[in-house]
């Protein structure tokens, strides 16, 4: 297989107009920090947290390789009001291998949840849902996830090419750690074509229109076996009209 293309890596100022046009953009760490009105060390201090997540329980292939936390906000005009802790639901239409079931994840750690720089994130994409979709009330859900190679392989979306069933999504890299593979891939829904890279940079971030592509990691292997392995990541979600629920399926 030919190496992997570069992450297609756009200016902040073109990213809403990728996402109209291609339906996604990559942004660079020095981006996101702007968008989120902070610094690159302030991503920086959070990447000890991804040391302390609990296992994922759900994993219907039987696999010990995803841990992960959960917690969701309300982002309105500027104001971020965190929820109380709720189970994280997709409809089986979206994940066909967790779907259908109410999953509770341990929260968010106190030091992620309460940090400034946290709430400037989640305004700064509530801005990108807002020029995409327009001024919204949007429900997000934030999921830290370190997929490891415990089981010789890890699998960054067991699920495989997906939607998950929301507005916008932003995929941030927090690290790779003596790991190959992990190549990000999107396709546009209505047709085969597609783009394949591999996110590199700490804190840079993918952001998806999820209404118009589906997207995938590849699995990941150590690079030398005898030592940890892991890519860690942060995915967050802005849908509007509400939260995925099962009472309201």
């Amino acid at each position: 297989m030919p190496p992997t293309p570069a992450p297609p890596v756009a200016e902040l100022a073109a990213a809403d107009s990728l996402l109209a046009s291609s339906g996604f953009a990559v942004l660079d760490a020095a981006s996101l920090a702007r968008l989120a009105a902070a610094a690159p060390a302030d991503f920086a201090r959070w990447a000890p947290l991804w040391n302390d997540l609990p296992a994922d329980r759900y994993l219907r292939d039987g696999g010990r390789y995803r841990r992960r936390r959960h917690g969701s906000f309300i982002v309105e005009a500027g104001r971020v009001e965190a929820v109380p802790a709720r189970a994280h639901w997709q409809p089986l239409e979206y994940n066909a291998l967790h779907g259908g079931i109410e999953r509770w994840f341990e929260p968010l750690a106190p030091a992620l949840q309460g940090d400034p720089a946290w709430s400037g994130l989640l305004r700064g994409l509530a801005g990108v849902a807002d020029r995409l979709r327009g001024p919204r009330r949007w429900f997000v859900e934030a999921h830290p996830f370190r997929i490891d190679t415990t089981d010789g392989i890890g699998r960054p979306t067991p699920e495989g090419a997906h939607r998950d069933g929301v507005d916008l999504v932003a995929v941030v890299l927090v690290a790779r750690h003596n790991v190959k593979g992990g190549e990000t891939r999107v396709f546009d829904i209505d047709g085969p074509q597609g783009v394949r890279f591999t996110l590199g940079e700490p804190w840079s971030v993918l952001l998806l229109d999820d209404a118009r592509v589906i997207h995938e990691s590849t699995p990941i292997q150590p690079l030398a076996p005898a030592q940890t392995a892991y890519r860690d990541t942060l995915v967050l979600t802005y849908r509007q009209g509400g939260f995925q629920d099962a009472a309201a399926s």
